[in-house]
């Protein structure tokens, strides 16, 4: 028996607008000690699939066996006792699970004190999963004081830390820098192999591909393909017939929404059914020139910023030129995410100087750089909280109110390409959309200086394409400075300068 089995799992939602179909038909069996790494654009399934392996949601029809055990038949405290005790899980908003009063130890160790394991196995196993996360110096460390990369980190050690037999991780390496992300993939393949534990991983990051035994494709709430090591791409084939073709491979054929089928021996082939010009390869679109910069929007004076475990950032000095695109990078908790902080005044330096438009931030009384944030900054923090209830226009509506503003929100969500999508509910929306409304709640106050931590960290390489050309379009055609953290090369390539940690 394996140890995932699912068939023709669905799961369909229920909203004022209807329903909405997360997974469809979805069928997928996964070995004992087998890893496998799930890709799939934003929206696909990939996340609704993982929640429900992990007895946190429940399907609208199919069967869903982790372990031997029916999920579908667990209720109350068993739910509860086989979460626990099968399953490590890693959710992609790992900061929500992070108690803010626990230190990192504390944190990894928790679910071992909940378990009854005595104190000494408990700092012993902590100790030696933040070492090899490289964060054995930061254990007593709170979570405000660790970066976003380094906040993951050590959610992944909690999820680990009673050694579970199944390991659900999504976006596990969403923020982290290259090296790291391959330290942690290491740990995972690792754990597998002393634990024979299985292992399903949600990513956009190419390199989880690199400790899978099989990768699978995720469309439409279907897995449309998979690969074995060392072979090439196999569509599957469903059992009504049921195939889903690669949208790259149909915009190069020109297909279309029609296809003419054409079969010779055991080969079928498809050809357009009317005249059709395949897709340019080259999609994204030209920026044209920019003026001159008029000066600086934001300067670093010789900061630093210490915190009670370490300094994030130290005698720093970097000016963010105005109506530029300014992408700050470097290895996970490098500081990107504490700059963005003392830009936005949520932060003072221990040391030095920080200029944002003209005001001197580090000497303004909290209320006045609440003041500042309200009419001249925007800020896209790494978790958008948006309200899920509420549609896109009405998280946009709210933010200007807050800000004294009434005007607008459908003209914003339209430069954002959300004008169809306006009345949404948040929990219907993609990923990729979710951050585009993030972006124009932000721009609701028309700021003149627009903030995002990692936009693209939890997005496919199309829906990253999209966020970082709608950041050019902002500095282009509002004129707002623009300054982000990233490690996504897609967003590397469309800056315009590039303050590197």
């Amino acid at each position: 028996m394996p140890a995932i089995e699912t068939r023709d799992l669905f799961r369909v939602y229920a909203t004022s607008e209807g329903r909405a179909a997360a997974l469809q038909g979805l069928s997928l069996d996964v070995g004992d000690g087998e890893i496998v790494v799930v890709y799939g654009p934003s929206g696909s399934g990939k996340t609704t699939l993982l929640r429900i392996l992990g007895a946190l949601d429940a399907p609208s029809a199919g069967l869903v066996r982790v372990q031997g055990t029916d999920l579908r038949q667990l209720r109350g405290s068993a739910r509860d006792r086989f979460r626990a005790g099968v399953i490590g899980y890693v959710d992609q908003h790992y900061s929500r699970l992070l108690a803010s009063e626990l230190t990192a130890g504390q944190i990894v160790q928790l679910p071992l004190a909940l378990r009854g394991e005595e104190p000494s196995r408990r700092r012993s196993r902590a100790s030696e999963l933040l070492e090899r996360v490289g964060l054995a110096d930061r254990a007593g460390a709170r979570p405000s004081e660790l970066s976003g990369g380094e906040q993951q980190r050590v959610a992944l050690c909690a999820a680990l830390a009673h050694r579970p037999s199944v390991l659900l991780a999504d976006e596990p390496t969403g923020e982290l820098d290259a090296a790291t992300a391959r330290g942690v993939y290491q740990l995972v393949r690792d754990m597998t192999q002393e634990e024979n534990a299985t292992v399903v991983v949600v990513s956009h990051d190419a390199s989880a591909a690199s400790i899978a035994d099989r990768v699978i494709q995720v469309r439409d709430g279907r897995v449309s393909a998979e690969v074995l090591p060392g072979e090439d791409e196999l569509l599957v084939v469903g059992e009504t017939g049921w195939v889903r073709l690669p949208e790259d491979l149909l915009a190069r054929s020109g297909i279309g929404s029609r296809a003419r089928p054409l079969l010779a021996g055991s080969a079928v082939s498809l050809s357009a059914a009317r005249a059709a010009a395949p897709a340019s390869a080259d999609a994204v679109p030209e920026r044209r020139p920019r003026p001159s910069s008029s000066g600086s929007a934001a300067e670093l004076r010789n900061v630093t910023r210490r915190f009670a475990t370490g300094s994030a950032i130290s005698g720093l000095t970097a000016t963010f030129a105005a109506q530029r695109l300014t992408a700050v990078t470097g290895p996970s908790g490098s500081g990107k995410t504490t700059i963005l902080h003392l830009l936005a005044g949520l932060d003072l330096p221990t040391e030095g100087e920080v200029l944002v438009l003209g005001h001197p931030i580090s000497s303004l009384a909290r209320a006045e750089r609440a003041a500042l944030r309200r009419t001249e900054i925007g800020l896209v923090g790494q978790d958008a909280s948006l309200v899920p209830f509420l549609s896109a226009r009405e998280n946009v509506d709210l933010a200007q109110r807050l800000r004294s503003r009434v005007d607008g929100a459908p003209e914003i969500l339209a430069s954002v390409g959300l004008g169809d999508l306006a009345d949404q509910r948040v929990e219907r929306l993609s990923m990729g959309e979710r951050q585009r409304v993030a972006i124009a709640r932000a721009l609701a106050a028309k700021p003149k200086l627009l903030l995002a931590d990692e936009p693209t960290a939890r997005l496919d390489e199309a829906n990253a394409v999209a966020v970082g050309m709608l950041l050019a379009q902002v500095v282009d055609e509002w004129g707002t400075t623009v300054v982000f953290s990233t490690h996504d090369p897609v967003l590397l390539e469309v800056a315009d300068a590039v303050v590197e940690l």
